[in-house]
């Protein structure tokens, strides 16, 4: 436990920061760079824990990564050249590492255990596993096989033809993994688009990979190619220094490098419509993945809904838009985002109690919740739940509280975003 006692904020957000890179591009780069042939160069690299067990995993097939900073050097000869392990893996807190390695554990032909900590093995996963199966993949685990302890045993796959009966870019993406392993063609059907990092990646890499209509098509006729990866800066980090920006009188900040995929833009989309002043310049494309920099300043606010196709664009953001729609004139609804209930925590649970701890007037929804606003927030003691994004939240509304906010446990913000009170500190000018 690692509590922290938060003091309200004085003075104004200003100034330049850049966000550490992108959770989701960080994950996929070290899969595919280990399952590549040759030497993949990634930059800008996110150092959390999450992705460093993505990394710990795949050392253990007996693929060479260097570390120094926030770059990694992968050197591999292809999946051929795997090992099988040892030792079980562990996953940590990470849902991100267990669900797409479990995609690719099902393509590779030995046998595996896996395991995470409390919270990750108490997280579904049957989601990914009833596909992999399909595919021709073996499971087994707790709870009748949808909980982690897992054990997995891989090899001769076939193709199969999937529609995703969940909104889910990590269900995509084990599939789309385990195509790369599978005699004939793998297809995966989406009828809302999901956040595409997973097909770009592939592409950059020289998979087999289509896609036309919401149907993705992949096969196992060409081996992947390494090649250089720079990570921009994770939007869903930098969203937390955005609301910070929008609700925070005077404020005016620059993020710069941020990753600006249309597939994860919806945090934009609802702080301006919203009210707030949010510019972009500098925008650039590279790996299929856009960039660029994001000026927010405050204004007045109102509320919105926020519903239906959006809600896949913004789900990891809501916790800290929620936090925004407390200082925003009228009523904000938040609909269709059952999945908060299916993440390190039940995060509309998390929301809700944390904000009306706080003095906020929320009230949750079996798939969303609903606040009104302009509330003044008192501060006070709160539950982070050993979840990052609640964690962050909590500290970004000290900024606005009367009294001081006291997080019980600020340690799981390591996974994610390890430098976030020195960045807030920075921007602040409070060092």
């Amino acid at each position: 436990m690692k509590e922290v006692t938060l003091t309200p904020l004085s003075v104004p957000l200003s100034g330049q920061l850049q966000v550490p890179g992108d959770k989701s591009i960080s994950h996929r780069a070290v899969i595919l760079g280990s399952l590549a042939e040759g030497t993949t160069n990634i930059t800008n690299f996110l150092t959390g824990e999450d992705c460093m067990r993505t990394v710990h995993a795949f050392r253990q097939f007996g693929v060479s990564i260097e570390q120094n900073g926030s770059s990694l050097k992968i050197n591999s000869s292809g999946p051929a050249s795997f090992k099988e392990p040892l030792a079980p893996l562990y996953f940590g807190n990470s849902g991100t590492t267990a669900r797409l390695m479990l995609g690719v554990l099902a393509g590779l032909p030995f046998f595996t255990s896996v395991y995470g900590d409390v919270s990750l093995a108490a997280r579904p996963m049957d989601r990914v596993i009833s596909p992999l199966k399909k595919l021709g993949a073996w499971f087994d685990g707790r709870a009748g096989g949808s909980r982690l302890p897992m054990a997995v045993r891989g090899g001769n796959l076939e193709g199969i033809h999937y529609t995703l009966p969940v909104k889910s870019a990590q269900v995509k993406s084990a599939v789309l993994l385990a195509g790369l392993f599978a005699e004939g063609v793998t297809e995966v059907i989406e009828e809302t688009p999901s956040r595409n990092h997973s097909e770009n990646m592939l592409q950059a890499f020289g998979a087999d990979i289509t896609e036309k209509n919401h149907h993705i098509r992949i096969t196992n006729h060409k081996s992947l190619k390494a090649t250089d990866v720079d990570v921009p800066g994770d939007i869903s980090s930098a969203a937390f220094f955005m609301a910070a920006a929008a609700i925070v009188p005077g404020s005016k900040l620059t993020l710069t490098n941020v990753g600006l995929n249309d597939s994860r833009t919806g945090i934009i989309d609802v702080l301006q419509e919203m009210g707030a002043s949010v510019a972009i310049s500098n925008k650039q494309v590279t790996g299929g993945e856009a960039y660029g920099d994001v000026t927010i300043s405050s204004q007045k606010l109102k509320g919105v809904v926020i519903k239906g196709d959006i809600i896949p664009r913004l789900i990891d953001e809501i916790p800290v838009i929620a936090l925004v729609a407390t200082q925003a004139e009228g009523e904000t609804v938040i609909r269709d985002a059952t999945e908060l209930r299916l993440k390190e925590t039940d995060r509309i649970k998390a929301v809700t109690d944390g904000l009306t701890r706080l003095g906020a007037n929320v009230k949750p929804t079996e798939d969303g919740m609903i606040i009104k606003g302009i509330t003044a927030l008192t501060g006070g003691r709160v539950k982070a739940y050993h979840d990052h994004r609640i964690a962050m939240m909590h500290a970004v509304a000290s900024f606005i509280t009367k009294e001081n906010v006291i997080i019980d446990d600020i340690s799981s913000i390591a996974v994610s975003y390890p430098d976030f009170f020195e960045h807030l500190n920075r921007v602040t000018n409070k060092n």
